[in-house]
């Protein structure tokens, strides 16, 4: 026996077993092929991939831009009510509701704005949608406002404005509550598009706009309970 082979023997029969065992599990690790495992739908079991596999981006939706053009433009007349709330109600409670709510979804239009440009796609619902049209800005945006589902009307803003106190109070609460569940019909619409809503960014978005709309239906709602609202008839 050689003296090379002899002090080789002496150094692995010197060397701790874990450390052996670990080295022969690590060389046998790195020279196993990955494994691609893709999670199955709820109820529905994981499939094995091939190594091959390679992630890829779901492909961007004209629905994605759809909806935040209109969101956008949706969120915009929920601020627009919410600024009359100081010079219209003396409700410590509605003011209280409505600045969180003109903070919340004037922050939600930043974020909507920046997506958008992001992805090199148009902030304006009126030059995407209808480019070279014969018709003003204006005319347009009230056509798409019309449209949205929850969008108060021009006959309904205007009573808004004119309203004072408690029947103020009850105009914007019944009305906020419809805005509301329009959005919620919008977050729906997006989802039941196929290809839609799979955008990290924007699905993150649009759940957390439907719960925080949801539990401000329910706030709405209960204040509408707890108090009487004078209403002229």
């Amino acid at each position: 026996m050689g003296l090379a082979l002899f002090y080789g023997m002496l150094l692995v029969a010197s060397m701790p077993t874990g450390l052996v065992c670990s080295t022969a599990h690590a060389q046998q690790t790195n020279s196993a092929a990955p494994v691609v495992i893709q999670p199955g739908a709820p109820g529905k079991p994981s499939k094995t991939l091939p190594p091959s596999t390679k992630a890829t981006l779901p492909p961007q939706s004209q629905a994605d831009a759809e909806f935040m053009r209109g969101m956008i433009m949706h969120h915009s007349q929920a601020v627009e009510m919410t600024a009359l709330i100081p010079s219209h109600t003396e409700n410590k409670e509605l003011r209280s509701l409505g600045a969180r709510i003109s903070s919340s979804q004037s922050d939600e239009i930043k974020f909507m704005r920046r997506w958008l440009a992001a992805r090199g796609a148009s902030v304006s619902m009126t030059t995407a949608a209808m480019p070279g049209a014969e018709v003003s800005g204006m005319d347009m945006s009230h056509q798409f406002m019309a449209l949205m589902p929850g969008m108060l009307t021009s006959e309904q803003m205007e009573a808004l404005r004119k309203a004072k106190d408690a029947e103020f109070d009850h105009l914007f609460l019944t009305g906020m509550i419809q805005h509301h569940h329009g959005a919620l019909t919008m977050v729906k619409d997006l989802f039941d598009t196929a290809g839609a809503g799979q955008d990290a960014e924007l699905f993150n978005f649009a759940t957390d706009a439907d719960n925080s709309q949801r539990a401000e239906i329910n706030i709405m709602q209960s204040m509408l309970e707890k108090k009487p609202f004078e209403r002229k008839p």
